[in-house]
C-alpha cells in the first residue's frame, strides 16, 4: 500500500527508478502508473480475459491489447503497428498530470494519447477496450474507436472506419487488405494498395442506398448485423451463432483478405475456432496474387500461378508476382505466338476493345497491334491489354474466357506440343496458337504430363533468375517497410509558444508558396520548422482545423510530417518535422558532389512513392499542384520527403506561384493549366516528369549557362534520345563511371511519358513505380511536343 501511494505522488521522471509490477490487481489504472518492456508487465481486465501492454514485436516490443485466456496470445489492437519496434528502455506512464506518455531513458517523451482534457484514471475493460477516463468518470479516450484488425462484442465499425488486415498471424504491421464502413452505408473489401473503388472491389455488401451512419455491429451472441443511423438492422451477416459452453467472439479481417467471426469457449483451454465466414472461395480477395498472376484455390490454401511466358520475380515469395521472361519490343508478328488460359479472369482496363467472332481472331488482332501484350476473349470481345495484368483468378463458371498471352517463339524452346487436346478438368487449359496460319502448334497435357512440365519450367525459372539477377518487386500495399503509419494527432500551439521556439522568427531556412519557413525548437529540444502562412483563403477557426486534421492524417515516410498548428487571428502557422539535409534542390544543383546513378534513382522512386499514397492512398486524394525540387526534402538518411501537400487548397483564389496566374512553378506547370482544362492527378504526373528529368540528368530544367539548344533540358533530352545519344547527357567522368546507358534510357522513357501534353497519355503514378522498379516493358515514347509551351 506503502508504494502504491508512493507511486501516485512520483514524478514521471522518478519513476524510472523502480520496478515496475509484473500485474495490477484490478482493473483499475490509476495516475502515476506504468509499464515497462521487460518486467512482463501489462494492465489486465477485472476478469483476466483481455490485457493492455508490451508484447515482444520483432528485436523489440510493441504496445497492444491480447486476449490473455488462451495458451497463445491472441492480439486484438495494436498501437502504431506500423511503427518501428519499442526499445527495451522505453516506459508507459499515465503520468500525475493525466497524459498517458511514452518516456525513453534519456527523458525524450511523445504522447501515446492525445486528449483535449486531463486524465483521471484509466481501465482495461472485460470487453477487450481500453479506456481513459476523465474526473467525471467519462470516457475522453478508448482504443474501440482505433481499431486495427478486429471488432470485440459490443464494439461497433462506424461510418468512415475500416478493419485493416495484418501481414501474418504473427506480424501485426499493416497488411494487405482491408473491411471498410463506407458513409453512404455499404460495407465492402479491397486491397489496401489501390484507392477504394469499383475496380478494385471484391467483396461487398450493396446496402448503400440504406443513407449514411450506419455501422457493423458484432452482438455478444455472435450476431453481426448493420444498423441504420435511426437504430434499424437493414442487414444480418449471419443469424447468431450456436456455440456450446460460455463462448466468446470475434470479427477479424485474415491475412488472406477474408473476413471471419471467431469463438472461443471460456470453460475449455482450447482454440479459437471460425463460427462463420461469408465466403469460401480464398482466391476472392484481389491482389491476393501479384501483377501478372493469378490465384489457383487448393484444399486448404492458394496458389499464385505465373502465365506462360512469365517467371515469379521472387521464388520464395510467390505472392509478389511475376515478371515477362523476355520483352515483347518488336512488331513483327511472325515472330510471336499467342498460348491460351482459359476460364481465368483478369481485371481490364482498356479502351481498346475489339469485336472477334472467335478466339483466333481476337489473338490475330493482338499479334498485329504493338502495343497489345495479351488479350482478354469474353462472348464475342477482345480486350486488348499492356502490362501489368492485374487480380488474376480463376473462374470455374466463366466458360468462354479466354486470356491471349503474347510469346516469342524463343521461349517455345524450339520443341512443338502435342496437338491432342487434353480432356478439360480443373486446371488451365494452356494452348499455344501458330501465328501464321491460325492452327494449333501444340498443346500442355494435363495431369502428370502438365505437372512434370511445371516443374521443369520452375527449374528454368529459378536459373533465369539468380542469373540475370532480378531485384524483388516490392508490392506498392508492401506494408512491412513501415511506409505507412497511424494518424497523427497534432497539436494547438499558441503564437507565443513558436515565437519563442524560434527565437523571435530569427533563423530562415527559406520562403515558398504559401509563406516562409523558420527553423526552431520544442520544450523537449525536437527540432521543428516552422511555416508561417502569408495568404490563405478565408475560413473559421472549425474549417481551419478539419483542414489540419486532413492533412495530419496523411502520414507516409516518404511526406514531411505535420506536427501542429497555430490559428491566432491573423497569425497562422504550420509545425513541421526538421529535415536535416534541406532540400532536393539544394542537393541536386548546390552540391559539391552529385548523388551516384543509384541515388538518383532512389531519390526518384521515394518521391513517386509519396506521391502515389497522396493520388491513391490517403483518405482524401490530394493533388499536390506545385511537384518541384524546392518542395522534396531530405532527411538524415538522405530519403526523398515531400512537402506543402494538401495546401493548395488554402490558397486565395487570386495568389499564384508564378507570374502566369496558374499555380505551380515555372518550368514544372502542367499544359492544361494554360488551357482551363480539368486539373486531375496527371497534373502532378507531368510536374514529377520535367523533376525527373532534373534528378537524372544532375541539372535544372531551365538553364541560361550551356549552348541555346541545350537551355530547355526536356527539349534536349528528347533531342538526345531520338538521335540514340543519352550519353551526351552526363560529363566524361560520369560516363567512365557509372552510367549504364540500357539503365539511362529506361528512366528517359519513363520521363518522356509523364511529360506528354496530352494528360491521358501520362501514365499513373502506380505505373511510374512499376517502371522504374523494372516490374514492365516500357514503350519508346513519342514526343512530348508541349515543351515550348510551358516554359
Amino acid at each position: 500500500m506503502f508504494l502504491f501511494l508512493l507511486l501516485l505522488l512520483s514524478s514521471p521522471s522518478s519513476i524510472f527508478s523502480r520496478t515496475a509490477t509484473a500485474q495490477q490487481i484490478n482493473s483499475n489504472v490509476s495516475l502515476g502508473s506504468f509499464l515497462t518492456p521487460t518486467n512482463n508487465s501489462y494492465w489486465p481486465s477485472h476478469s483476466g480475459h483481455f490485457a493492455f501492454g508490451f508484447y515482444p514485436n520483432g528485436e523489440g516490443f510493441a504496445i497492444g491489447i491480447w486476449f490473455a485466456k488462451s495458451q497463445q496470445k491472441t492480439i486484438t489492437w495494436t498501437a502504431n503497428r506500423d511503427d518501428p519496434p519499442l526499445p527495451r528502455d522505453v516506459t508507459l506512464i499515465l503520468s500525475s498530470d493525466g497524459r498517458l506518455i511514452l518516456q525513453w531513458e534519456y527523458g525524450q517523451q511523445i504522447p501515446f494519447a492525445n486528449t483535449s482534457q486531463p486524465a483521471s484514471s484509466a481501465s482495461m475493460l472485460d470487453s477487450g477496450n481500453f479506456v481513459l477516463y476523465d474526473s467525471d468518470s467519462r470516457i475522453i479516450w478508448q482504443t474501440f474507436r482505433a481499431p486495427t484488425d478486429t471488432i470485440l462484442p459490443g464494439q461497433s465499425l462506424l461510418a468512415g472506419e475500416e478493419l485493416v488486415s495484418s501481414i501474418s498471424n504473427t506480424n501485426h504491421t499493416t497488411g494487405r487488405f482491408r473491411l471498410k464502413m463506407h458513409r453512404d452505408g455499404d460495407l465492402a473489401m479491397y486491397p489496401t494498395q489501390y484507392a477504394a473503388g469499383d475496380d478494385s472491389l471484391y467483396w461487398n455488401t450493396a446496402t448503400h442506398p440504406a443513407g449514411g451512419n450506419v455501422s457493423l455491429n458484432l452482438d455478444t451472441d455472435g450476431k453481426l448485423y448493420l444498423l441504420n443511423a435511426r437504430g434499424f438492422n437493414i442487414r444480418t451477416l449471419n443469424d447468431g451463432q450456436t456455440v456450446f459452453g460460455n463462448p466468446i467472439y470475434r470479427l477479424t479481417i485474415d491475412p488472406d483478405g477474408l473476413f471471419r467471426l471467431y469463438s472461443y469457449n471460456l470453460d475449455q483451454n482450447g482454440t479459437w475456432l471460425v463460427a462463420y465466414q461469408d465466403n469460401e472461395n480464398k482466391c476472392l480477395p484481389k491482389g491476393l496474387c501479384g501483377l501478372n498472376s493469378y490465384c489457383i484455390p487448393l484444399d486448404q490454401d492458394t496458389n499464385c500461378t505465373c502465365p506462360p511466358g512469365f517467371d515469379f520475380i521472387n521464388p520464395s515469395q510467390e505472392n509478389l508476382g511475376c515478371k515477362r521472361k523476355s520483352s515483347v519490343d518488336d512488331c513483327v508478328s511472325t515472330n510471336y505466338t499467342i498460348l491460351e488460359l482459359e476460364r481465368i479472369t483478369w481485371e481490364s482496363d482498356s479502351d481498346s476493345v475489339v469485336r472477334s467472332s472467335n478466339k483466333t481472331e481476337c489473338g490475330d488482332e493482338c499479334l498485329r497491334d504493338c502495343n497489345c501484350e495479351a488479350a482478354l476473349f469474353d462472348n464475342q470481345e477482345c480486350k486488348k491489354q499492356k502490362l501489368p495484368l492485374r487480380f488474376g483468378g480463376k473462374n470455374n463458371d466463366g466458360e468462354t474466357m479466354v486470356t491471349l498471352i503474347k510469346i516469342s517463339n524463343g521461349e517455345m524452346g524450339g520443341k512443338e506440343r502435342p496437338r491432342e487436346m487434353p480432356t478439360r478438368n480443373d486446371s488451365s487449359i494452356m494452348i499455344p496458337k501458330n501465328n501464321k496460319s491460325g492452327l494449333q502448334i501444340g498443346i500442355l497435357v494435363a495431369g502428370a504430363t502438365s505437372s512434370t512440365f511445371g516443374l521443369i519450367i520452375l527449374a528454368i525459372s529459378v536459373a533465369l533468375i539468380f542469373k540475370h539477377r532480378v531485384s524483388i518487386f516490392k508490392v506498392l500495399s508492401d506494408k512491412a517497410n513501415g511506409e505507412f503509419v497511424e494518424d497523427f494527432n497534432l497539436r494547438s500551439f499558441t503564437y507565443e509558444e513558436l515565437e519563442k521556439a524560434t527565437n523571435g522568427f530569427n533563423e530562415r531556412l527559406g520562403k515558398g508558396a504559401f509563406g516562409t519557413v523558420f527553423k526552431g525548437a520544442l520544450m523537449n529540444g525536437k527540432v521543428i520548422a516552422v511555416k508561417r502562412l502569408d495568404k490563405v483563403a478565408s475560413e473559421g477557426e472549425l474549417e481551419f482545423q478539419n483542414e489540419m486534421r486532413s492533412i495530419g492524417r496523411t502520414q507516409h515516410r516518404n511526406l514531411v510530417r505535420l506536427l501542429g498548428y497555430c490559428h491566432e487571428k491573423s497569425n497562422i502557422l504550420l509545425v513541421y518535422e526538421h529535415m536535416s539535409n534541406g532540400s532536393l534542390a539544394n542537393f541536386l544543383f548546390k552540391s559539391e558532389t552529385k548523388p551516384s546513378w543509384k541515388e538518383r534513382v532512389q531519390i526518384a522512386l521515394d518521391i513517386a512513392r509519396g506521391i502515389h499514397y497522396l493520388h491513391e492512398e490517403c483518405e482524401t486524394q490530394i493533388i499536390h499542384c506545385d511537384i518541384n525540387p524546392n518542395n522534396i526534402l531530405m532527411d538524415e538518411h538522405q530519403r526523398a520527403r515531400i512537402s506543402d501537400f494538401g495546401l493548395a487548397k488554402l490558397l486565395m483564389p487570386n495568389q499564384s506561384r508564378t507570374l502566369t496566374g496558374v499555380r505551380g512553378t515555372r518550368g514544372y506547370v502542367a499544359p492544361e493549366w494554360y488551357k482551363n482544362q480539368l486539373i486531375t492527378v496527371k497534373t502532378d504526373v507531368y510536374s514529377f516528369g520535367i523533376m525527373f528529368l532534373e534528378i537524372i540528368c544532375c541539372r535544372r530544367s531551365v538553364s541560361m549557362d550551356v549552348p541555346d539548344d541545350e537551355a530547355i533540358l526536356a527539349e534536349w533530352v528528347y533531342s538526345c534520345f531520338k538521335a540514340n545519344e543519352l550519353l551526351k547527357l552526363f560529363s566524361a567522368e560520369e560516363v567512365a563511371e557509372e552510367v549504364d546507358e540500357q539503365a539511362l534510357q529506361r528512366m528517359v522513357c519513363i520521363g518522356l511519358w509523364c511529360i506528354q501534353e496530352e494528360p491521358s497519355l501520362r501514365p499513373s503514378m502506380r505505373k511510374v513505380i512499376l517502371m522504374l522498379e523494372g516490374t514492365i516493358e516500357i514503350p519508346f515514347p513519342p514526343s512530348p511536343a508541349s515543351f515550348s509551351s510551358v516554359v
